[in-house]
């Protein structure tokens, strides 16, 4: 009894294209283990090649020699393996080493101090030039102050000077007979009638 095993070599293309039947081939399988032995072979016994003695001999000499030679080359990698960790742990290389990162730290040390001392001339120059901003902001706030405190003394010495002119008119006890006798003399009538310019349009005449 022989399973059917379904292959496809076929791209793609082909076998999405339709078709009538389905490729199948049929493949030999293996023997399960609850199978029987064939029947042409139920009274055959293996029996293992001849081996000449002289060949054997060779072989042997020839596989000895080999396994000495790998051996040789083992350890004579894995000594010179060992050589070159240890030069690179506590050896001339390690010394190498150690003083090319030293030449290293100095030179990357000296290029941080360069960097360093350019970022502090570019920062003492930044805080320089705000300091001089804000002295100068300091002063037009000063000066601006000062020109509105003038203005302002300017603007009250007007009132008082305004005031001191308006104060000429003012009624007193000294002048109020005066003052009587004037109006009296020069009546005003306030009954009167403007436009939406304001201009007066119709005054009534004080009989």
């Amino acid at each position: 009894m022989f399973p059917v095993v379904i292959r496809t070599a076929t791209p793609l293309s082909n076998l999405l294209a339709p078709r009538i039947g389905v490729l199948m081939v049929a493949v030999r399988g293996r023997k399960s283990r609850s199978d029987p032995k064939a029947k042409s072979k139920a009274g055959r016994v293996k029996v293992p090649p001849p081996v000449d003695p002289a060949e054997m001999l060779v072989l042997r000499e020839r596989f000895s020699q080999y396994d000495l030679i790998m051996r040789a080359l083992r350890a004579e990698f894995k000594e010179d393996m060992l050589r070159r960790r240890y030069e690179e742990e506590v050896g001339s290389l390690a010394e190498e080493r150690t003083k090319q990162e030293a030449e290293e730290h100095q030179k990357l040390m000296a290029w941080n101090d360069a960097e360093n001392q350019r970022l502090r001339q570019l920062r003492e120059e930044r805080i320089r030039k705000e300091l001089e901003q804000e002295q100068l902001r300091k002063e037009q706030v000063a000066v601006s102050r000062e020109k509105r405190m003038e203005e302002y003394v300017k603007e009250k010495e007007q009132e008082i000077l305004q005031l001191q002119e308006e104060a000429k008119n003012f009624i007193t006890l000294e002048n109020l007979d005066q003052r009587i006798e004037e109006a009296l003399d020069n009546p005003k009538s306030y009954n009167f009638a403007v436009d939406k310019e304001g201009r007066i349009v119709k005054r009534t005449v004080q009989q």
